[in-house]
């Protein structure tokens, strides 16, 4: 089986594509979405899982965001065999402030416009088109709305904030909280959205989309995942409290699993206490 990671260089994409022995579609590799040409690579593998994509909330971004993640993704898709499988990965910030509305957050959840950002307005676009041109070109197609995934340091990227407050614990760095660190995330572990994107293939599933993150067992405060990790390598965190970041949103979210559970089968393996110790 052939797999493709675009952004098989980034964060998480470096993990996903070790997990599945996969190649590597990234501007690294000097390949972009946004070319045509590049793009019709894709129809030469049975299975491309879609990372890449522009992650700014700057308002100055928009036009790239929107380009990059619905214009990329598009072209993408065009290029995919009958027969083949596609899985993209979304946000949970599709939501927005509609999330607070739960305590673990269905895929029934509005997502209705309220000042949602242009990033994650354009990959609720782009989850349109996964499912328009699945359904036109025939193969498979899997959304899943990402929580909080982490993953261990690789060169050259930007850490997610779980492993950001890891390397802070170490390394005596001022750590700055919104709301004094109260608000809630699920940790899913990048090893797990792997496993998770395995178990879609593996299915019979033609098109899916899921909640995936690390469900209520693996729910922390913010404060509280600085405090276990700062507990674990025998340390005293620094928080900023003069420089409070603001409070995000949704102010706390924890994903509903129970369809991803019954239709693939799959939760996940890495608890809470065992993600951080890898990350350490």
């Amino acid at each position: 089986m052939r797999v493709l990671v675009t952004g098989g260089s980034g964060y998480l994409g470096t993990h996903v594509r070790s997990f599945f022995d996969a190649e590597d579609f990234s501007r690294r590799n000097q390949l972009s979405v946004l070319s045509s040409l590049d793009a019709a690579r894709v129809g030469a593998y049975e299975v491309v899982i879609h990372l890449a994509a522009q992650l700014s909330k700057d308002p100055a971004d928009a036009d790239d965001v929107f380009r990059t993640n619905v214009e990329g993704t598009v072209n993408l898709l065009r290029e995919m065999e009958p027969n083949s499988v596609f899985i993209f990965a979304s946000t949970k910030d599709v939501y927005g402030p509609h999330a607070d509305e739960f305590e673990e957050v269905p895929e029934t959840c509005s997502t209705a416009y309220q000042n949602h950002s242009a990033l994650e307005w354009s990959k609720l676009i782009a989850e349109q088109y996964v499912q328009y041109y699945a359904a036109q070109r025939n193969f498979r197609s899997c959304i899943f709305r990402l929580s909080t995934v982490s993953a261990r340091p690789s060169e050259g990227n930007t850490n997610g904030f779980v492993t950001h407050y890891v390397e802070s614990v170490k390394r005596g760095w001022p750590i700055r909280l919104p709301l004094e660190g109260k608000p809630v995330r699920d940790i899913l572990h990048v090893d797990d959205f792997s496993r998770a994107c395995q178990a879609f293939i593996d299915s019979s599933v033609t098109h899916g989309l899921y909640n995936l993150g690390g469900g209520k067992e693996n729910a922390l405060s913010l404060r509280e995942i600085i405090d276990r990790v700062a507990e674990m390598i025998q340390c005293n965190p620094v928080i900023d409290e003069k420089n409070p970041l603001p409070p995000p949103v949704p102010l706390n979210y924890v994903s509903d699993l129970t369809r991803v559970q019954q239709d693939l089968g799959w939760r996940p393996q890495i608890g809470i206490e065992e993600g951080l110790r890898s990350l350490i």
